[in-house]
C-alpha cells in the first residue's frame, strides 16, 4: 500500500471518531438517531459537524489521489502532501469540537491547499 493509499484509508475512517463523540451520551436514541443528532448543542453538535464535513473533504481527497495515481502518482510531493492533509483533517476535527472556529478555518484552508496542490504536482 503506498502512502498516499494508507491517507486515503486513514480519511475514509475519520467521520467515525466524530459520530461516535456526538452520540457518547446516554440520551442517545438509536432508535431515532437523526431526531438525536438534529437536537445537538454544543459540543456534541460540533462534533457531529466534524462528521459531516470530514465526509464532505474526503471526496475532494479522493479525486486528487486519484489524479495523482493516474499520472504516475510516485511523486514524494504527493506523499508530503498527502500525509499534510490527513493531519490537518485530524487537527480540523479537534479545533471544530474545542470551538476554535477561526483557527479551524484556517486549518481548513490548508486542507484545501493541499488537495489542490495535489492536481498541479501529479502533472509536473
Amino acid at each position: 500500500m503506498t502512502i498516499p493509499h494508507l491517507c486515503l484509508l486513514i480519511v475514509v475512517v475519520l467521520p467515525f471518531p466524530w459520530i461516535m463523540l456526538a452520540k457518547l451520551s446516554k440520551r442517545y436514541d438509536n432508535g431515532a438517531p437523526r431526531t438525536y443528532l438534529a437536537g445537538l448543542e454544543g459540543w456534541r453538535a460540533r462534533a457531529y459537524a466534524a462528521h459531516q464535513n470530514a465526509w464532505e473533504a474526503l471526496a475532494m481527497f479522493t479525486a486528487a489521489i486519484v489524479a495523482a495515481g493516474q499520472a504516475g502518482g510516485a511523486n514524494p510531493w504527493i506523499n508530503w502532501l498527502a500525509i499534510t492533509f490527513v493531519i490537518v483533517r485530524v487537527l480540523h476535527g479537534v479545533l471544530y469540537v474545542a470551538n476554535l472556529a477561526s483557527l479551524r478555518s484556517l486549518v481548513w484552508f490548508v486542507g484545501v491547499a493541499c488537495v489542490v496542490s495535489m492536481f498541479f504536482v501529479s502533472v509536473s
